[in-house]
């Protein structure tokens, strides 16, 4: 279900039987714009799709009561949900069957939140199904036409401010560490130093007024609240 036009959030399903991995899964993932729905029990999530299938992207656990995690793939499969599996099973049997029977991705636990965040990112564009239009506060940035409108006109962004703004909308609420911009915005490969996220962060609230929602964390980076 491709929610691109919308102004939807992208919805997740989450089948794991852990708690503690659940919550924290999907705490994090709500706190990036993301909706979510739960299930422990493999049986239960794979009946459940009957009703609704509604889902953007999957993440399974594969050692699960009721029916594991290899055979649920066939049930996304039915219904067109892209599958990344999150799991303890390290064993390359294991991975190479999960790729091969169609997963886009597997991940080994304990894994970095931060990791997932992208890796769900990309499974979500490459398939299409990535919400294109982001929201955090009174702004709206549609990542199609590269447009940014904070209450309803139009903010003027060369392409290099844009490019940053959208990393932060991407992980609003979450702190983002100069190093990370850096690399992500100018290159593994830029020579500069840090203080050049810092001058164009400011040229950023410069353009976005007062109110643009994005905080300092001292020693650390950069933060876009969503309030």
């Amino acid at each position: 279900m491709n929610r691109g036009g919308s102004m939807m959030k992208n919805r997740i399903l989450v089948v794991e039987d852990d708690r503690a991995i659940s919550d924290g899964i999907t705490t994090n993932l709500e706190c990036s714009g993301y909706e979510c729905a739960v299930f422990a029990d493999g049986r239960e999530a794979a009946n459940s799709l009957a009703q609704d299938h509604s889902y953007d992207l999957a993440l399974l656990d594969i050692m699960l009561p009721g029916i594991d995690g290899f055979d649920l793939l066939a049930y996304m499969k039915k219904y067109n949900i892209p599958t990344i599996y999150l799991t303890a099973k390290n064993d390359t049997q294991s991975e190479v069957k999960g790729l091969r029977d169609g997963a886009e991705d597997y991940i080994v636990k304990p894994f970095d939140m931060m990791s997932l965040l992208v890796r769900i990112e990309k499974v979500l564009e490459r398939t299409g199904k990535l919400n294109r239009i982001l929201r955090a506060g009174d702004m709206i940035l549609n990542l199609d036409n590269h447009i940014v409108s904070k209450n309803g006109e139009e903010i003027a962004l060369n392409p290099l401010e844009f490019n940053l703004l959208s990393l932060l909308f991407r992980y609003k609420n979450r702190t983002l560490l100069r190093e990370k911009i850096l690399n992500e915005i100018w290159g593994e490969d830029y020579f500069g130093d840090t203080h050049t996220v810092d001058v164009h962060i400011a040229n950023l609230r410069k353009k976005l007024g007062s109110d643009h929602g994005i905080k300092t964390v001292p020693k650390f980076g950069y933060r876009l609240e969503d309030t």
